[in-house]
């Protein structure tokens, strides 16, 4: 399936058999496709970044507000619409896969149905900044995203590494995110900001 910019997707089970990783969220739920996703393209490597999204609202609300309280912002947690209903964006939770693993777009009377250009914008310069704080060392999601990223990347560029059926090893250098890390590195300055 071909991406296309501002809407939402299903993504294919063979994306997670073949990563294999327990910190992604499941797939389905009661039979039907759950989590829907949020997609963006990485224009330097292709990839898609994956970003679920949940109606539990009160609960991502939460912990959205609570970041808020003690940092000023929150990065992880998009809250807004969807689909005509509240959703929070769960950038703690993304992650990379190639178009091959783009099941279908999200419908509603069989439309594909557009993300808000708003909150478009909040995840897009949101996931920016998580993945900056990311090459700096910082665990700020909870997928090990260097892992998936290489197992994406060696897939585009062919060499497919990691078969289906052998389990990867895990990132040795890869941890729970630090909400406190990511507090502070939130109050630094930016380089090139005033």
């Amino acid at each position: 399936m071909l991406y296309k910019e501002g809407y939402v997707y299903h993504i294919k089970d063979e994306y997670f058999e073949k990563v294999n990783d327990d910190m992604l969220m499941q797939n389905k739920e009661n039979g039907t496709y759950r989590p829907t996703f949020y997609c963006l393209k990485d224009d330097k490597t292709s990839l898609l970044w994956m970003v679920p999204l949940s109606s539990r609202i009160d609960k991502f609300r939460s912990i959205h507000d609570k970041q808020v309280r003690k940092y000023g912002r929150c990065l992880t947690i998009v809250l807004g619409e969807f689909d005509g209903k509240s959703a929070a964006f769960l950038l703690q939770n993304m992650f990379p896969v190639t178009e091959r693993y783009l099941d279908h777009i999200h419908t509603r009377n069989n439309n594909p149905v557009p993300v808000k250009h708003s909150i478009h914008s909040e995840v897009s310069t949101n996931m920016k900044r998580l993945r900056q704080l990311h090459a700096r060392g910082m665990k700020v999601v909870f997928p090990d995203i260097t892992r998936l990223e290489k197992i994406m990347l060696d897939e585009l560029n062919g060499s497919d590494a990691i078969q289906p059926d052998i389990e990867a090893s895990p990132d040795p250098f890869y941890s729970e995110p630090n909400m406190e890390e990511l507090g502070d590195m939130e109050r630094e300055p930016t380089q090139g900001s005033n």
